[in-house]
């Protein structure tokens, strides 16, 4: 039997990119600890996959098609929330996505459209989430941040890393304005997590994988599983006292110095 301060038994979480990746494991996780959800994604299709398998759990879960760069429906997707469920405790920002370009060469309006999902439609989230959390007293918002939210990345990440910074910034601001009002903000940063974007970019370029794991102490890919028991500690009870944090989920990445070598690393022999 877990925990009891583990328990989101009948509270209401809303996740973004739930479709997939560390969208979907979050919130099939929030459901196997007893929350009902509504999700959030522009792939439909997956998103249906996700909600049968919370149905299947015994929780309810309604999806919403919304893309999250999108204010409008953004408003809408959470006034659909005030019919069905009439409140939210938890709120998952997890959607977004990267546009990779040399600095010298990004377009203004690449750049836009990245900071638009990210910040823009994030703190949107934030705004309306906390918003109904402040008037109940109470709720926990987690923003899904990067290890480019605290360093540099290089390899064509301006945009992404420049959004991901500002969800940092975001983070604590939102989590000093309203944590003494019930509201707890905490991010989450994520090293390389397995996704089709990532084997794809492997795909192109095998090298990487040396790169990367070179930098990950415990020798291996982040899964979108991983992300499961850090949502339901920030999520719950748990972590009452736990606000304005930007926690690594990066297998020991910025712990380690930049030259640093770990045994059994690609960089190691024996």
């Amino acid at each position: 039997m877990s925990h009891p301060v583990f328990d989101l038994t009948d509270r209401v979480a809303l996740v973004s990119g739930a479709a997939s990746g560390m969208g979907k494991a979050m919130a099939i996780g929030f459901a196997e600890s007893g929350a009902d959800l509504m999700l959030a994604d522009r792939n439909t299709e997956g998103m249906e996959d996700t909600a049968a398998q919370i149905e299947a759990l015994g929780r309810r879960a309604i999806p919403v098609t919304c893309n999250v760069g999108d204010i409008d429906q953004i408003r809408r997707m959470f006034s659909r929330l005030d019919k069905e469920f009439g409140r939210i405790d938890i709120l998952g920002n997890v959607a977004g996505e990267a546009s990779l370009a040399a600095p010298e060469d990004i377009t203004l309006d690449q750049v836009q459209e990245v900071m638009q999902t990210l910040v823009i439609g994030r703190f949107c989230c934030c705004q309306e989430g906390g918003r109904r959390m402040l008037a109940a007293g109470k709720g926990s918002i987690i923003n899904i941040g990067s290890l480019a939210s605290v360093t540099a990345l290089g390899r064509g990440h301006i945009a992404y890393s420049m959004s991901m910074g500002a969800v940092a910034q975001m983070t604590r601001e939102l989590s000093t304005e309203w944590s003494g009002r019930g509201v707890r903000v905490n991010a989450i940063l994520p090293a390389q997590v397995t996704n089709p974007s990532l084997e794809k970019r492997i795909a192109a370029e095998p090298r990487m994988v040396d790169t990367w794991l070179g930098g990950i102490p415990t020798g291996r890919f982040g899964k979108p599983e991983d992300i499961v028991g850090v949502g339901i500690f920030l999520a719950s009870d748990a972590s009452a006292w736990v606000t304005g944090v930007l926690l690594p989920m990066d297998g020991g990445n910025l712990a380690m110095n930049a030259g640093g070598t770990y045994p059994g690393g690609p960089n190691i022999s024996g």
